[in-house]
């Protein structure tokens, strides 16, 4: 009986509808999880006036998904991996660099403030020690500044070096998931839980560095950097390495044989954020302060080889300036006392004050720096930690409104892909109560038949 027959389809269609609403609410917790649903289909008659038709089927599973919201998703999150990364070094620059007890500009003044006392009396010997005990302070200012720079170097090279394995595994892993996807698909197996795992993958390698995601026919994804090289291809992936053989350490893509040279400040994600800070704002910064220990050394060394010490003879240096920082960029020479200041700008005049006085005037000669240009020595250190404040004041900037769009993107994934238990709750109960009618029915048409039965 076709009665029979319908009431069948539509219990197995509603049984297929409780197991997928079943599915969604189990996964009402699962990071990741694109709830699914059941399309049914109304199965016309073959033939005849009065046949109303044969049931319901269910002619496919859906994801609830939007390939736009899942793209907004990946590239926020590639910007949220950029800014994040760098933000931290940012922060800890500032606080070292604006302290008032450790900064340069501190170390500077003191050095030629304790130059001003001594003034007073040239052939104090308390006054010139406080001289060589500035310098010293200031020497050191310089080297711990310094040593912040290039433990931040170290800092950023390592995470480099952990992020490429990470970044890697994550792009074979799309692949290998592509090739199961397609396997899967020609099967006829549902692959909805395979394309969230890949998702995952996609949205954790975007947090590493910017891609572009572009879907295929065959279900597969291609990504590719934002600037366009392929990074994975249906089951196949690239690798990215540094490559130092040239001495000067360069980021490298190789795919299917053939290697492509990357701008590592470009790439975008955590990756493009540690490179652009460390070439274009640490970098920068670490010259502009061996460059003005430099200068300022050899300033000062100069006037005073001009000068004469206490007992007649001519002046010696007060600095000395390793450019490899082995040790201290800057340092007063070793074995260096008080009466080896040359004070005097004529010999055999111990009170004269001459020479002095042209030291005291170095703090307002000009220095130049690569990431400021050219500045008096006494706004040196002042102007490199304010550039330094709007470069960090525009990334916290961005990395808010990196935050904000990351969180709105989310949301929008959410309204389309994730479980709603409400939603799942009202189907719950329609689904049952058309399991129920559809069983119902089926008692009715075995009574019907009973009844015909009884006749005969």
């Amino acid at each position: 009986m076709s009665i029979i027959n319908n009431a069948l389809s539509g219990s197995l269609a509603a049984q297929a509808a409780l197991n997928t609403t079943s599915q969604n609410i189990a996964n009402l917790q699962t990071k990741g999880y694109t709830r699914q649903g059941v399309i049914l289909t109304a199965v016309a008659p073959a033939s005849g006036t009065y046949g109303a038709g044969f049931g319901v089927e269910v002619s496919k599973l859906i994801r609830f998904s939007d390939s736009y919201k899942s793209q907004q998703l990946w590239r926020a999150n590639s910007d949220l991996g950029m800014r994040t990364q760098s933000q931290p070094y940012f922060t800890q620059l500032e606080r070292v660099m604006g302290d008032e007890q450790t900064s340069l500009s501190n170390g500077v003044d003191q050095f030629f403030r304790a130059l001003n006392a001594a003034g007073v009396d040239p052939v104090s010997s308390p006054l010139r020690q406080q001289v060589v005990t500035a310098a010293n302070a200031m020497a050191q200012s310089f080297n711990s500044i310094y040593n912040v720079t290039r433990q931040q170097q170290i800092s950023i090279s390592q995470q480099r070096d952990a992020m490429l394995p990470q970044l890697n595994t994550l792009s074979a892993n799309i692949a290998r998931l592509n090739q199961r996807i397609t396997e899967a698909g020609s099967l006829g197996t549902n692959t909805s839980g395979l394309v969230d795992e890949r998702d995952q993958a996609i949205d954790a390698l975007a947090n590493l560095v910017a891609i572009e995601v572009l879907e295929q026919p065959d279900g597969t994804r291609s990504v590719s950097l934002r600037s366009g090289q392929p990074l994975v291809a249906g089951n196949l992936s690239g690798t990215l390495a540094m490559n130092s053989a040239s001495g000067t350490p360069v980021l490298e893509l190789t795919f299917a044989k053939s290697v492509f040279g990357l701008d590592d400040t470009k790439v975008g994600g955590q990756l493009g954020g540690i490179g652009d800070y460390e070439k274009n704002i640490l970098n920068p910064l670490q010259q502009s302060l061996v460059d003005m220990a430099d200068q300022l050394a050899a300033k000062v060394n100069t006037q005073l080889q001009a000068g004469f010490k206490p007992d007649g003879s001519a002046g010696t240096d007060l600095f000395t300036f390793n450019a490899t920082g082995a040790g201290g960029i800057l340092n007063i020479t070793p074995g260096i006392v008080a009466s080896d200041l040359a004070f005097s700008a004529a010999a055999g005049e111990p009170g004269n004050s001459g020479n002095l006085q042209a030291l005291i005037g170095i703090k307002g000669q000009s220095i130049t720096l690569g990431s400021i240009g050219s500045v008096l020595i006494g706004d040196a250190d002042t102007q490199l930690v304010g550039k330094l404040g709007i470069d960090s004041g525009q990334n916290q900037s961005l990395l808010e409104t990196a935050t904000t769009i990351r969180q709105q993107s989310e949301d929008d994934w959410a309204a389309t892909s994730s479980v709603n238990k409400d939603e799942e709750a009202i189907n719950l109960v329609e689904f049952q109560n058309m399991y129920q009618a559809n069983m119902k029915v089926i008692a009715v048409a075995n009574e019907l038949f009973d009844a015909t039965l009884a006749l005969f």
